[in-house]
């Protein structure tokens, strides 16, 4: 998160080009419009983390049991699924700053129900819950739109690593927060509390430019049409979703970084969710490793977003993809007989690596992806991203079973490693961008 005082678009003018502009990383938190989306993402982030911590702790009081928590779980996941891809088409089809608003107030009118028929009616929980998970799921898309209508493309970076420091910061200080509240307050009352968090996330951001202007500024026409003109020749739901797709397949550099980050989240996420508390367990005999590696990577997050705020490689999305493979090094960390010391090590390094990552690949889909059909882009991003971490989680558990932990970890290990390596190979993977360098963009900055 960018501490310098921020310049205007008229000051960045008089003080240098763009390029140097968003080396100097302006503190973009003091532009009330991006203050006031920051808050709300990091609203809505608060909230999808807490209900599972939330839920969790009806299950320790003996609210629910813990197969309920799974049911409810399973059915925030499938509302984010299907609300991902319809949030994505909605959010480019209408205003962003609406989507946000009714997927928001959705998430925020589910949660009282939940708490309703928590342990009384599991129908009422679970349809509350997908509901929840819908609301979601349509935020992320249209929150990503957003970002790239309320920040000018120089500082988006910026904007961008100070969406996901608000997230580490508040996957680290949550569970002391929330633990401390739950000293005081009852899980019906949390709930409530995750509601007021969508309401926030609802009504705090701003109008941004609309599709039209964003894609003004970045030089493009939104859509070429007239208003009424295209409204009477907009297609159906799923020819606009195929438009998205056929936008990310002119993209390769898109569709191979998405191939990576599948991957690594599919294996190197699991390993993280099943192997490392069992290896905690039967290798170091305590759950402090357990905790230390959590936290470590969380850590290594904040630095890695507080690094790449600033930092500009030449070669950007090479080395966006370096870091990303640096997540191999957790699975292999906990194949390998090596001291704890050394695991937590691994997971600070793999938390720097995810967000020297995640960072210039939100700007550069931000900045790359037809302005119009970024949500629904973004939304295919979300859907196999995250939509495929569960069936990793689903399928490791059994094969460690099956096969051990250490084949298991080292396959992890091996595909962590070789998927962003192999995405590298792409050639428009260099800059994360279809222009070669040289012919107006360079590593992913502008050259003006």
């Amino acid at each position: 998160m960018a501490t310098t005082p921020i310049r205007t678009g008229a000051d960045e003018a008089q003080e240098g080009d763009g390029a140097e502009g968003a080396a100097r990383g302006p503190g973009v938190l003091r532009d009330l419009a991006f203050l006031r989306l920051w808050c709300g993402t990091t609203a809505s982030g608060l909230a999808t983390w807490a209900l599972p911590f939330v839920l969790g702790l009806a299950v320790l009081d003996r609210t629910i049991g813990a197969a309920t928590l799974g049911l409810l779980l399973a059915a925030r996941t499938a509302g984010f699924l299907v609300a991902v891809a319809v949030g994505g088409v909605l959010a480019d089809r209408y205003s962003r700053r609406g989507v946000v608003l009714w997927a928001g107030l959705a998430a925020a009118a589910a949660t009282p129900l939940l708490a309703l028929g928590l342990g009384r009616s599991l129908p009422l929980m679970l349809a509350a819950a997908v509901v929840a998970g819908a609301g979601q799921g349509a935020c992320r898309p249209a929150f990503q739109a957003l970002t790239a209508e309320v920040v000018d493309e120089d500082r988006r970076q910026a904007a961008n690593a100070a969406m996901t420091l608000s997230v580490r910061a508040t996957t680290l200080a949550g569970p002391s927060l929330t633990a401390l509240l739950a000293v005081a307050l009852d899980t019906w009352t949390l709930l409530l509390g995750i509601g007021v968090l969508w309401l926030v996330a609802a009504l705090m951001p701003g109008p941004g430019a609309g599709r039209r202007g964003a894609a003004e500024a970045d030089g493009a026409d939104a859509d070429g049409v007239g208003e009424s003109e295209g409204a009477r020749r907009r297609p159906s739901f799923l020819a606009e979703f195929a438009e998205g797709l056929r936008e990310a397949r002119r993209h390769p550099w898109f569709l191979a970084g998405l191939g990576a980050l599948t991957v690594v989240i599919s294996t190197g996420y699991s390993a993280t969710g099943v192997a490392l508390p069992l290896v905690s367990r039967d290798k170091y005999d305590t759950g402090f490793v357990l905790a230390a590696a959590m936290t470590a990577y969380t850590l290594g997050a904040l630095g890695g977003a507080v690094v790449v705020a600033r930092w500009r490689p030449r070669a950007q999305g090479w080395a966006a993809l370096a870091g990303l493979g640096l997540y191999g090094f957790a699975p292999l960390s906990l194949l390998l007989p090596v001291h704890w010391a050394v695991v937590v090590a691994a997971y600070a390094v793999a938390g720097i690596g995810i967000e020297l990552f995640n960072v210039p690949w939100f700007t550069a889909t931000q900045r790359e992806v037809a302005p119009d059909k970024l949500a629904r882009v973004s939304s295919l991003d979300f859907m196999l991203s995250y939509g495929l971490a569960p069936a990793g989680l689903a399928l490791i558990a059994p094969a460690i079973e099956q096969f051990g932990p250490r084949p298991v970890l080292a396959v992890c290990a091996v595909l962590c490693f070789a998927a962003p390596a192999a995405a590298a190979l792409v050639p428009s993977a260099r800059g994360f961008s279809r222009q070669e360098p040289g012919a107006g963009r360079e590593g992913g900055v502008r050259d003006e």
